[in-house]
């Protein structure tokens, strides 16, 4: 989410930096994975390709493409008939599922061998008895408990702010709030930027959770480990704002009139840092 002054008598919950009111961390940590690839004869190609926390499916279906240098678009393309063991929450669509790792390449594949193993990979890790456990205890379901994890990869500041993050976005489900998260509006525009303007948050969309109460229709983003352990073991708290003042200073509370000053503190701070900037 972005940095905007709210309006008189409002209170814009933002992402990392500005009224975060759900927002959780993307650390890009990858865990090596053997994907048997398809290549070119003579191609030349990366001996690896490495899939970063928080990548949204558009970003994975690049890099397929680059990786085993073919024309953009083609890992897309073969969506319809690569087949993908996808949960039928899913309706079809991989985002969530494909597993942020460091893959070696070799000769032998196709894009829909990569998307396969992506796939494959995130369905074991997901489908252990801690993350079903998880889901029972948070009263979701797996397919929701990723659709929140890909917020927490979407929003957090750090890792460490996972589980808090994810302990926010609960409590605002449990109350019945909206989560007014700036990233959601930012999938659904296919952008990515901290500068959210109020009519941004009137758009049209299913992914708008400012307009639209509970969570978004999909995930966001494929998430890793760390946030899909934050989103189905949260630490206990009655959280129902933050907001990362700077970095590595997110504060969390459940009273609104002292979000209303770490907001005013965020502000501040962000204000002089433009203020050195205009001056250097």
């Amino acid at each position: 989410m972005q940095t905007k002054t709210p309006r008189r008598g409002t209170i814009r919950l933002t992402r990392r930096g500005r009224i975060a009111l759900i927002a959780t961390g993307a650390a890009v940590a990858v865990t090596a994975v053997a994907v048997p690839l398809l290549l070119p004869e003579d191609s030349t190609h990366p001996e690896s390709l490495t899939i970063p926390e928080g990548w949204r499916s558009g970003q994975v279906y690049g890099a397929v493409d680059k990786a085993l240098g073919v024309p953009a678009g083609t890992t897309k393309k073969t969506l319809p008939k690569a087949a993908l063991k996808l949960p039928k929450d899913a309706g079809g669509n991989p985002e969530g599922y494909l597993f942020p790792a460091t893959y070696p390449l070799s000769k032998q594949s196709t894009p829909a061998s990569v998307l396969s193993y992506m796939v494959d990979t995130a369905t074991k890790r997901f489908g252990t008895g801690q993350v079903t456990a998880g889901a029972d205890r948070n009263a979701v379901n797996p397919y929701q408990t990723v659709i929140i994890a890909s917020m927490i990869e979407a929003e957090a500041d750090s890792k460490e702010d996972m589980g808090k993050v994810a302990r926010v976005i609960y409590n605002r489900l449990e109350q019945g709030m909206p989560l007014q998260m700036d990233s959601t509006i930012n999938y659904a525009l296919n952008r990515s930027t901290l500068h959210t303007r109020d009519s941004d948050t009137q758009i049209n969309s299913p992914f708008n959770t400012y307009v639209r109460m509970g969570l978004p229709p999909t995930p966001i983003s494929n998430p890793g480990d760390a946030a899909m352990h934050a989103a189905t073991s949260p630490p206990r708290g009655d959280w129902l704002y933050f907001v990362t003042v700077k970095p590595g200073d997110t504060r969390f509370t459940s009273n609104f009139e002292e979000q209303q000053k770490n907001v005013a503190e965020f502000n501040k701070h962000t204000k002089d840092n433009k203020e050195d900037q205009k001056a250097s």
